[in-house]
């Protein structure tokens, strides 16, 4: 999951994500995409800097760009903490890719001051008249600016900092573990078992389509195959299928196709290998055409789910509701 981070200046952002860290989550912030511009150009690194370049950025390449760019290196087997978010457009971009939860860490304007002068940081204002000007300049703006009004009242979660470290953690431990145990982005076994059959497809050198099925019983993958030429064959893409690469409209010419489809090869490769399919289930990325059809009925395969429809499967649906074959459609993006 990503847990994003916003709150002003000296609230002690950067403590919860440093506690974070600790706690295995992978840290980015979007102030490091001004801080890599800044450095490019030449420029010193201070606190006006860094809102001005982050708005020039927002303008030229739209208000999401600095969550744009940090979203390009996450990955989906990982927990992160983002820090830094100023602008509403961010936190929707965030919100659109991932399992996102936005936490704003707040506290008294005072108390942040007193923060700030302890940590004595290069760029940082030397007066509280001076601290609380730069913050009035973050509060609201232009869809190109940053706008923590916005931003803070989009939060999911609050964090109360006006004490300890040790309170600000306790704070961290107990609410991060609500956030994680709400995750709704774990796929249920439909969705998981016909996001492998898509990888798999990706496999296929077949140049009409890419076409993909696993077998699976008790929750095991136990075959899988994708379409394309014959073992020890010429690949499609290669030349090996002259009625693909012919590109033959969609229905002709099936008797001179040299490709294997997804669900035969699965299911031979099942043969191959001695596995026995009775009582399975085949996720396909497309509905089985009646050749594919017959095979998985013999095969004693006893579902079928499929992603995609394929237009000449009437017959292959009419034998499965004979042959007491279950058949449902999944959609996947």
């Amino acid at each position: 999951m990503l847990i994003g981070l916003t709150g002003r200046n000296a609230s002690g952002k950067g403590e919860v994500a440093k506690y974070l860290e600790q706690k295995s989550f992978y840290y980015y912030s979007l102030s490091d995409v001004i801080r890599d511009e800044i450095r490019r150009r030449g420029q010193p690194i201070t606190r006006e800097t860094l809102i001005e370049t982050g708005n020039e950025l927002r303008q030229q390449f739209g208000p999401a760009v600095l969550a744009q760019r940090i979203l390009e290196k996450i990955e989906n087997d990982k927990n992160y903490v983002i820090d830094s978010i100023r602008n509403p457009r961010e936190v929707e971009a965030l919100r659109a890719a991932k399992n996102f939860k936005l936490v704003v860490v707040t506290a008294p304007i005072e108390v942040r001051y007193e923060r700030l002068r302890a940590r004595a940081r290069e760029g940082d204002p030397v007066t509280f008249e001076r601290f609380a000007e730069l913050e009035q300049r973050e509060m609201q703006g232009d869809e190109n600016s940053q706008n923590l009004v916005h931003v803070e009242g989009m939060a999911d979660k609050e964090i109360k900092n006006d004490g300890s470290l040790d309170q600000l953690h306790k704070a961290v431990d107990n609410l991060v573990p609500q956030m994680m145990n709400n995750n709704s982005q774990r796929p249920g076994w439909d969705v998981y078992f016909m996001d492998i059959a898509k990888v798999v497809a990706s496999r296929s050198n077949c140049m009409k389509r890419k076409v993909a099925a696993i077998i699976v019983r008790d929750k095991r993958v136990i075959s899988t195959g994708y379409n394309g030429t014959p073992r020890g064959t010429r690949n499609c893409n290669e030349g090996g299928c002259p009625r693909c690469n012919n590109l033959a409209a969609s229905g002709t010419a099936l008797d001179e196709c040299l490709c294997s489809h997804g669900e035969e090869n699965a299911i031979v490769q099942a043969s191959y290998h001695g596995v026995s399919l009775k009582d399975a289930t085949i996720y396909t990325t497309f509905a089985p055409c009646l050749m594919c059809a017959k095979m998985i009925i013999n095969s004693g395969i006893r579902e079928v789910v499929y992603n995609m429809d394929y237009p000449l499967n009437g017959s292959a649906f009419g034998l499965f509701k004979e042959a007491g074959v279950a058949v449902r459609k999944l959609k996947v993006d």
